[in-house]
């Protein structure tokens, strides 16, 4: 099974890099796409997955796992899916994950936490996200991690942000961290932290 996924190409070059963008619980992954002409990466591909399961609110809306009855359903799939799908994209993009930035927002945020430190990505963001696991100190290196937040965020507390922050660092992750006055919500003012982010650890 593969994941329905948006590729946006580079306009003037072959891509070197891929920045995969995870949507949120209810969205699709046409609700992240347009922030692929908001960000300066030239040599960079844009893949944005769907999530396998339908939203039971939602017309059109996807989730990587249940939240609406708190057994978190379907999460066991969706990180197996998501993994796999990940580890595919060296041969079908040519490009390895040493050059793959994983990122998403809210529930998007914690499939990327989830799922990718445990992958040799170049890094992993979560933006409006959190930690879905007690994460657990690797024999390998973690990614370095993105970590942004909205101070006035009502769907996903701050206090998850900064729990998610104190448990990677704990395992000895890098983390890069930031806080905003905004809601949930993907602002301006996240954009050029989020690009020089992927461009610091974007490798040839």
């Amino acid at each position: 099974m593969s994941l329905e996924t948006i590729s946006i190409q580079p306009q003037n070059s072959n891509p070197k890099h891929l920045l995969v963008m995870l949507h949120g619980w209810g969205a699709n992954a046409e609700d992240l796409a347009s922030l692929a002409s908001m960000l300066t990466l030239p040599d960079c591909q844009f893949l944005f997955p769907n999530a396998p399961f339908s939203h039971p609110q939602v017309p059109g809306g996807l989730a990587w796992y249940a939240l609406e009855t708190g057994a978190y359903e379907g999460i066991e799939e969706s990180r197996q899916l998501l993994k796999q799908w990940l580890l595919s994209l060296e041969e079908n993009t040519g490009i390895p994950l040493s050059r793959t930035i994983l990122s998403g927002f809210s529930q998007g945020g914690a499939m990327s936490l989830d799922v990718g430190i445990n992958l040799p990505l170049a890094g992993v963001c979560s933006l409006s996200g959190y930690l879905q696991f007690q994460p657990q100190k690797l024999s390998s290196p973690t990614p370095p991690v993105l970590i942004i937040h909205g101070q006035q965020d009502m769907v996903v507390p701050l206090e998850m942000a900064q729990k998610a922050r104190e448990q990677l660092t704990a395992i000895d992750a890098t983390v890069e961290y930031h806080e905003f006055p905004m809601g949930h919500e993907i602002s301006g003012d996240v954009l050029p932290i989020f690009e020089q982010f992927i461009k610091t650890y974007q490798t040839d």
